[in-house]
């Protein structure tokens, strides 16, 4: 679809801006919101559909789902636990050991890491279907997501076999997993909204999100403590936004309180934001989708 005229293109740029205002900005999350209510099944379907083709004829099948992220969380776990011989735990202010700290950080990144290079390319690998004028291009990122979400459950199943494991009871925070599992939905749809559009006009986001996942792991609180980092580094630590989305998982997962509760505040802004603000963008550039596909 193509802008008809240079006041259309004008209108959804000023469309944009005024998603600033909080009206529009509510008005558009509850529009994305029902997006996903109305299209779950079609989603649904296409993520089952491409979870089958995507093993199809391989020799061990279905079993790289889960067999992938235990193979990268037994990596880190191996190189950092073992070889580098880290021990923590055992006290008030860290209650568990170094693999349950570093699972918890590592399950919600590597989702994240698993997803994002398909995310920058969800409307351009599916140039066909977006030229549709009856479908709609949305349903490509939650699709996406919904695919990379089997890497969460794989490892959270992980982390909670463990704990129980080694510990026989679960954090009491165990409880608040459903609201962080619906906030990392939101952001994760919101930011592939956000890069798939994007990733349209420019086509190496795809390579910029692999070079920033390979960073990410090292310069996120996630293999190492934040006190373990040169004081002239915790800065970027503490403002990098991200450090709040791996914190939340820490504090559920690992501490089992509230131990970082300014994080908790800033990640569910920051995927309320994302969600509202990347559908919005989303809906602006995608008039001109047509034309640049």
């Amino acid at each position: 679809m193509e802008y008809e005229s240079e006041l259309d293109a004008q209108s959804h740029r000023i469309g944009f801006i005024a998603a600033l205002h909080p009206k529009r900005f509510i008005a558009d999350l509850a529009s994305a919101l029902n997006l996903l209510w109305t299209t779950r099944n079609l989603a649904g379907a296409m993520a089952s559909r491409e979870l089958r083709m995507r093993y199809a004829g391989q020799f061990a099948g279905a079993f790289w789902i889960v067999g992938h992220p235990v193979f990268q969380m037994a990596v880190y776990i191996f190189i950092f636990g073992v070889v580098f011989q880290q021990r923590i735990g055992g006290t008030l202010e860290l209650p568990r050991d170094y693999t349950t700290y570093i699972l918890s950080g590592l399950v919600p990144w590597l989702t994240l890491s698993a997803m994002l290079p398909g995310l920058c390319a969800s409307v351009v690998g599916s140039a066909n279907l977006v030229k549709q004028f009856t479908f709609q291009a949305e349903i490509l990122v939650v699709k996406d997501v919904l695919i990379a979400m089997v890497f969460w459950a794989v490892g959270i199943s992980v982390i909670t076999i463990y704990i129980l494991a080694s510990y026989h009871t679960l954090p009491p925070t165990f409880v608040l997993l459903p609201v962080v599992l619906a906030l990392s939905i939101l952001f994760f749809i919101g930011l592939g909204w956000t890069l798939s559009a994007i990733g349209v006009f420019v086509r190496d986001m795809k390579d910029i999100a692999v070079v920033l996942v390979s960073a990410g792991v090292y310069v996120l609180p996630i293999v190492y403590l934040p006190s373990w980092a040169p004081a002239l580094f915790r800065p970027v630590i503490q403002l990098n936004p991200l450090s709040a989305f791996i914190w939340v998982y820490q504090d559920t997962l690992y501490f089992g309180r509230f131990e970082h509760p300014y994080a908790w505040i800033v990640f569910a802004l920051m995927s309320l934001a994302c969600f509202g603000l990347g559908y919005r963008l989303f809906q602006t550039l995608k008039p001109s989708f047509g034309k640049v596909l």
